[in-house]
C-alpha cells in the first residue's frame, strides 16, 4: 500500500472549495481505487493523507482531468503553498478501543 501526504497552507476557502473537495473525494474512491482518505485543518494548515493500492492508481488519479482542474484552482485560489509526498507503507495496523481488537 502507498500513502500520499498532501500538506498545504490555506489562503482563502470558499463554498467552491468545499464542493470541489467532496467531488474529488468521490472521484478518488469510486474511480481510482483510493482505500482511505483523512483530512484535517488546523488554523491555516491542511494535511490530507490518502492510501492507495499501487503507484499506478496514484498516477491515474493525478492525471485525471477533473483532478487537474481542482489542482489549478487550489494553486490559484486556495493555497499559498503545498507539498506532496508519496510513500510506501511498510506496516499498517489499528486498534479498535471500543472492542479491544487489533486489525
Amino acid at each position: 500500500m502507498y500513502a500520499v501526504i498532501f500538506t498545504a497552507t490555506l489562503k482563502h476557502l470558499d463554498e467552491e472549495y468545499s464542493a470541489t473537495v467532496a467531488k474529488m473525494r468521490d472521484l478518488a474512491f469510486n474511480h481510482y481505487g483510493c482505500l482511505a482518505l483523512d483530512s484535517v485543518c488546523d488554523g491555516s494548515k491542511e494535511i490530507t493523507i490518502s492510501n492507495w493500492p499501487s503507484l499506478e492508481h496514484i498516477s491515474a488519479w493525478h492525471a485525471d482531468p477533473m483532478h487537474q482542474a481542482a489542482q489549478a484552482l487550489g494553486k490559484a485560489k486556495w493555497y499559498t503553498e503545498f507539498s506532496v509526498q508519496v510513500t510506501y507503507v511498510e506496516r499498517n495496523y489499528r486498534m479498535n478501543l471500543a472492542t479491544d481488537q487489533t486489525n
